[in-house]
C-alpha cells in the first residue's frame, strides 16, 4: 500500500509540475500564438526553417463497468478534442511566417474536432447492446489515419500555410461539416434515428 501511495504522489506530482490540462475544442476560441507553450517554440529572425507540431489531438478514454458500457449508446462526451499547449510547437524567423503556421494550426485544431465527431457518430450508430468495447480501436484507427491523411496533404497543398487562400477554403469545408454533425458535439445528445 506505501508503494502505491508513493507512486500516486509522484504521479500527481509529475502532472502538476510538468503537465497542464488539455484546452478542450471549443467554437467561440481561437488560437492564439501564446497557446503554442512548449519551450521549443520560438520567433527568431536568425532561424532558417520553420515548422509546426499543432498540439491538438483526439483524446478518447472512458471508465465504466460492464452492465454501463452494456446499456451506453451514447459516447459523445467520452471522446474530446484537445490541444495540449505544453505541447505544441511553433518555429518560425518572422511574425508573418508564425502567422500562416497559426492559421494552419486553427485548421488542424478543427479538423480534430470533425473527425472527433466523426468518430462519435460512427460509434453511435454501430454499438449494439452487446458489443465488445474492442470495437472502438478500429474505428478510432481507422478515422485517426484519415485525418492525419487530410493534415498532411492540406499541409503539403498550401505550403505550410503559406497560400492562405486555399487554406481558407479547406478550413471553411471543415467548419461546414463540423456543423454538419451538430448531433455529435461533446455535450450534445444525438437523435434517436427513425428506422
Amino acid at each position: 500500500m506505501k508503494k502505491y501511495t508513493l507512486f500516486l504522489y509522484f504521479l500527481c506530482s509529475t502532472v502538476f509540475l510538468f503537465g497542464q490540462e488539455p484546452m478542450e475544442w471549443d467554437p467561440d476560441y481561437v488560437l492564439q500564438l501564446s497557446d503554442y507553450q512548449s519551450t521549443e517554440s520560438e520567433i527568431d529572425s536568425t532561424l532558417t526553417s520553420y515548422s509546426i507540431y499543432s498540439g491538438s489531438k483526439i483524446d478518447f478514454s472512458f471508465n465504466m463497468n460492464s452492465v454501463s458500457f452494456m446499456f451506453t449508446k451514447n459516447f459523445n462526451s467520452k471522446i474530446k478534442a484537445v490541444f495540449q499547449k505544453n505541447l505544441a510547437v511553433l518555429i518560425a524567423p518572422d511574425s508573418l511566417t508564425a502567422n500562416q503556421l497559426l492559421r494552419f494550426g486553427r485548421y488542424d485544431f478543427d479538423l480534430v474536432e470533425l473527425y472527433s465527431r466523426k468518430i462519435r457518430k460512427k460509434i453511435y450508430e454501430e454499438k449494439g447492446a452487446f458489443t465488445d468495447a474492442k470495437f472502438f480501436q478500429p474505428i478510432f484507427n481507422e478515422l485517426q489515419e484519415e485525418m492525419n491523411t487530410v493534415s498532411a496533404q492540406v499541409f503539403k497543398a498550401t505550403n505550410f500555410g503559406k497560400d492562405d487562400v486555399m487554406l481558407q477554403k479547406e478550413h471553411e469545408k471543415v467548419k461546414q461539416e463540423i456543423k454538419s454533425l451538430s448531433d455529435f458535439c461533446l455535450n450534445c445528445k444525438p437523435k434517436k434515428s427513425k428506422d
